[in-house]
């Protein structure tokens, strides 16, 4: 006889779809507000308990889409779920992450120490190690780096955590790090300066369709650009001209690199202000990796910057070369920071009121996005505040400046709330009661 009692997994789902119906009419609108806190929280982590068990399943569902003919597990849960594909075919890539590869971020989902957020996050940082030829990273190494990450879940959201993701082996293993992200940031540009192309297709209705691929410098420094004119407080200026196309490789090609050495180009001081500044992208590079042959650099622009191909963080900023910066520090347009040489002055005491355009770009570099808990609204939008009023005695000072974008400068400003500065520099706010 065959045993017809439904699978525990099964039963599990039964009874959580039971539990669900016991409380579809409830309304939480007349929670107490601690316990809607509570309810977020635990329902947080019970979501995250639930999709774990769920792509453990997806995880080895291989005869599942081979019983209906579909292409993969992903391509039947999106048909068979009503699914966006790309999201279904995503799960079934973290599924068998989790499954073949990363045992202990599979553990934090399962108990509800990590959300789905961070797991994509981790997973995609920890793929990204080079686990063959000569810079291949030891398997004791990849671990490390796996426990470093899923401890951090506990305090980092899918941001931070994409931040430290991108600089893991500096953690774990420092002495590996420069030569492992060097070789693979300068195997990156090579691929994107080949595939750098722009296409412009007249549609018949009076516009036209450009398609191109950029390296991702030239991307962040035209997101940067494009943002000045989004902001709302910028000033009417004039445009600047058109770049004629080179005369050789491809017609695309042509177009392509033609934009890439406009933007390196064009003058940033006709743009509009951007954050109280001129429009500027910022490379932040270490003085050693400026002179030597390793190392890697931080872009910081707009919000395309850090940014996945499927609008996931990778980490607040691109990184490239030491190389590249190196050759974009040669022309206008960019201010490369050397984050342990000379400055101009940053602290200005009481002498004046207002942070200056050195200072803006020293706040930018160190904080890089609003510093409200949660918040990620580029550093470019946001406005400089002072911790302790200049008007009761506060100084225009880099310890006492921390950037904030609109709605929360707003907030530090209002009785109604009181803010506190965390050690990590972050700001929290709480409703004053």
């Amino acid at each position: 006889m065959h045993d017809t009692a439904p699978h525990p997994i099964l039963r599990a789902a039964a009874r959580v779809g039971e539990a669900l119906s016991e409380v579809a009419e409830m309304a939480p609108a007349f929670m107490r507000t601690g316990d809607k806190a509570r309810a977020l929280r635990d329902l947080s982590a019970a979501e995250a308990r639930l999709v774990e068990l769920r792509l453990r399943v997806l995880a080895v569902a291989d005869d599942v889409a081979e019983e209906a003919g579909a292409q993969g597990p992903g391509q039947w849960l999106a048909h068979a779920t009503r699914v966006a594909r790309h999201d279904a075919v995503s799960d079934h890539r973290l599924a068998v992450a989790l499954d073949r590869r990363w045992g202990v971020l599979a553990e934090a989902l399962r108990v509800g120490h990590a959300s789905l957020a961070q797991a994509r996050v981790v997973a995609r940082a920890l793929d990204r190690l080079p686990t063959s030829g000569d810079l291949a990273v030891p398997a004791e190494t990849l671990s490390l780096a796996e426990k470093t990450l899923v401890t951090h879940c506990e305090d980092l959201g899918p941001r931070e955590l994409a931040r430290l993701g991108a600089r893991v082996l500096e953690v774990v293993a420092p002495e590996a790090a420069d030569a492992v992200e060097a070789r693979r940031l300068a195997a990156l540009e090579a691929s994107a300066d080949e595939r750098t192309r722009l296409s412009l297709r007249r549609r018949g209705d009076g516009t036209t369709r450009i398609t191109g691929l950029l390296p991702d410098h030239a991307a962040a420094r035209l997101a940067t650009y494009l943002e000045a004119y989004a902001n709302p407080h910028r000033q009417e200026v004039s445009g600047p001209g058109a770049a004629d196309p080179f005369t050789r490789l491809s017609y695309p090609r042509q177009l392509g690199q033609a934009l890439v050495d406009f933007l390196e180009a064009i003058d940033a001081s006709r743009l509009p202000l951007h954050g109280g500044d001129a429009t500027t992208v910022i490379v932040t590079v270490p003085l050693a990796a400026l002179r030597e042959e390793l190392g890697a650099a931080d872009l910081l622009a707009g919000r395309l910057a850090g940014t996945a191909a499927d609008g996931s963080p990778t980490g607040g900023a691109d990184r490239i070369s030491a190389a590249e910066a190196r050759r974009l520090a040669c022309g206008a347009g960019i201010i490369p920071a050397v984050l342990d040489g000379a400055s101009a002055p940053l602290d200005l005491g009481r002498t004046r009121r207002l942070f200056s355009p050195t200072q803006r770009k020293a706040l930018l570099v160190r904080d890089r996005t609003c510093r409200a808990e949660g918040c990620d609204v580029p550093g470019t939008w946001c406005h400089a505040h002072h911790w302790d009023p200049w008007s009761a005695g506060g100084r225009t000072d880099l310890a006492d400046g921390v950037l904030l974008c609109g709605h929360h400068h707003r907030r530090v400003h209002d009785p109604r709330h009181r803010a506190e500065r965390l050690a990590s520099g972050d700001v929290r706010f709480h409703r004053r009661r």
